[in-house]
């Protein structure tokens, strides 16, 4: 990592801080190098040539944990639920990680994160995320995003991209131009309650298949003459359910997870905060840079 003043910090140190270029009300992360995906579980090469650290990648979800390291492409995974707290999954990924070598973590958190912490608590999980130390429980260096930036970013082929994550709840994301914006429109108000409340698992097992699929579209509608993208990428574990996709979208596929994951570590970025009094426990407003 590297400050303000051009000098060095090991991994794991508290980044630098700079001045905020803007007054969003979320994390912005701008890839200052965009590395080709390559094929999931190896590890392509970093702008530089260089080769990089085996990295674990976990995925946090309301249904499962799933985690791929470097160079083997096996999915590990076991159940997560309202009982999953982060300490909790740590040892559990770490016990499903045996065997395993790998020299830093990737986290997708199903929640608002910003410098590499989330930011709340999350919606279908249990608690204890906020103020758990994944750097000491896994003795690695960690980077942690929203999972749906996550999977977004192994998706990205460029220009100006919104994800769309249908899994136990919405998820989503917005790419342009290489800056990856997570967003957190899933609790915004939809009809008589909020987009995830008709677009989420629940509303699937409550409204059965093609009632869902209709709302699907509505929403997916919605958005993109909102945000008005040059594609729309449809994930999450329910998207493969849809028939018939929406104009300009495509399906994405869970695996891009892994790969966003990985793509993490290989692209320099830097992160920009939303100002302090925007984020819980928050003490600056100030970017931080991650190398």
């Amino acid at each position: 990592m590297t400050g303000r003043k051009g000098k060095t910090a090991a991994m794991g140190a508290k980044p630098a801080a700079g001045k905020v270029r803007n007054r969003l009300p979320f994390a912005e992360i701008r890839l200052r190098t965009f590395p080709a995906a390559g094929k999931v579980g190896k590890r392509p090469a970093g702008g530089d040539g260089r080769k990089r650290a085996a990295t674990s990648v976990i995925d946090v979800g309301g249904s499962h944990v799933k985690i791929m390291v470097t160079g083997d492409p096996e999915i590990r995974r076991m159940e997560s639920g309202p009982t999953m707290t982060a300490a909790r999954m740590a040892r559990g990924v770490i016990a499903m990680a045996r065997g395993w070598k790998f020299d830093a973590v990737t986290i997708g958190y199903p929640g608002p994160v910003v410098a590499d912490r989330p930011v709340r608590e999350p919606h279908n999980l249990g608690r204890g995320w906020v103020r758990f130390d994944f750097h000491v429980a896994f003795g690695r260096p960690v980077r942690m995003i929203n999972d749906a930036a996550m999977q977004a970013l192994g998706s990205y082929e460029g220009g100006k991209m919104l994800f769309l994550g249908f899994g136990t709840g919405l998820g989503s994301t917005l790419i342009a131009h290489a800056v990856i914006v997570p967003m957190e429109l899933a609790h915004l108000p939809y009809r008589n309650a909020t987009f995830e409340d008709y677009v989420g698992e629940s509303a699937l097992e409550r409204d059965g298949k093609r009632q869902w699929r209709q709302c699907v579209n509505d929403v997916v509608v919605r958005l993109t003459a909102a945000f008005e993208p040059d594609d729309v990428v449809l994930g999450g574990g329910n998207a493969r359910l849809l028939k018939g996709l929406p104009p300009r979208c495509r399906l994405g596929d869970n695996a891009n997870a892994f790969t966003g994951g990985f793509r993490l570590w290989d692209a320099p970025a830097t992160v920009t905060p939303p100002p302090a009094s925007r984020r819980s426990g928050a003490t600056s407003s100030r970017p931080d840079t991650i190398r």
